[in-house]
């Protein structure tokens, strides 16, 4: 068996063989407590989709290979000799990491990411204030992303999601480096549903504040509703801001489908297609950047990205 065709074996599969299983699971990638250092925090990530894995207390990742490479401490030569003698044991006990584990090669990403630094482009913080977004709180919570695509460099506002991509937005694009929900877990019994990441900063914005008290889930995408189901029902309460058109007020049906307690709030913006359109309206005459003074004095350290 080749380097190539080992790496094509479920990671998560291997792991699980050596008894060595996520503590948190989210069904399309799991983190783990890293297997070859002492690691109390569970900082290794496994894209199960993907099948490839990140340390991010080590500040390395890679393939399958690389994995045992670092569990062994070995090259790659020596890695694929022990692979190759524990697949001659594991068929002798019939068992084999062969068949529906087999990963789909990996497509490469159309972006490449250049820098990420705090928003500083005047461009982006026009585009900010057009969308009625205080920028102080965009900046607690988003990055400036500058990155390539077939060569051609661009920038945007990147947020971002569960798996460490982004969603991005400037005035002439919308798009991700990959499509996943984000999550603010601070131990709260309530969670707030928002279904992008505008809505959200237009709510903290309304609000005049960097961060919630609740618990919330921002969806990047009606799409990811079902990836965020069991965070989402294991609320007392859901208080969701979708959008006032077919997919969010379908995406709020489901949400009512298995949450105890849920209250849509988009019934307060009715007239509007969204949270962000709302706001919009709301400072048609008053000044983009006053809530400014009103924000210096809040605190910024209490936010906790759920991982």
């Amino acid at each position: 068996m080749n380097a190539k065709e080992i790496n094509k074996i479920s990671i998560k599969k291997y792991l699980a063989e050596l008894n060595v299983h996520p503590a948190k699971d989210r069904g399309y990638y799991g983190l783990y407590h890293s297997p070859f250092r002492d690691d109390h925090n569970a900082s290794m990530k496994v894209d199960f989709e993907k099948n490839l894995w990140m340390d991010y207390g080590a500040g390395f990742g890679g393939t399958l290979i690389d994995l045992i490479m670092q569990m062994e401490k070995c090259d790659a030569g020596k890695a694929i000799s022990l692979f190759q003698q524990k697949e001659v044991i594991n068929k002798s006990e019939n068992f084999s990491f062969h068949g529906r584990n087999i990963i789909k090669p990996e497509q490469k990403s159309a972006f490449i990411i250049q820098n990420i630094q705090e928003i500083k482009n005047p461009a982006l913080i026009d585009y900010l204030l057009e969308r009625g977004i205080n920028v102080n709180i965009a900046k607690q919570h988003c990055q400036e992303i500058s990155y390539l695509v077939d060569g051609k460099y661009y920038f945007a506002v990147g947020f971002q999601n569960d798996i460490h991509g982004y969603e991005l937005r400037n005035k002439y694009f919308k798009g991700c480096t990959s499509k996943a929900p984000s999550y603010n877990d601070v131990g709260s019994n309530i969670c707030k549903v928002f279904e992008g990441f505008t809505d959200y900063l237009s709510y903290l914005t309304l609000k005049k504040t960097f961060y919630l008290e609740q618990n919330v889930v921002v969806l990047n995408s009606v799409s990811n509703i079902e990836k965020t189901k069991p965070f989402i029902a294991s609320h007392e309460k859901v208080i969701a801001y979708l959008d006032n058109d077919e997919a969010g007020h379908k995406a709020t049906s489901y949400l009512r489908s298995f949450c105890k307690n849920l209250i849509d709030e988009s019934t307060h913006y009715q007239n509007y297609n969204d949270l962000n359109d709302y706001l919009k309206s709301n400072q048609k005459n008053t000044p983009k950047n006053e809530l400014d003074n009103d924000l210096k004095s809040e605190q910024a350290n209490s936010y906790r990205r759920k991982r």
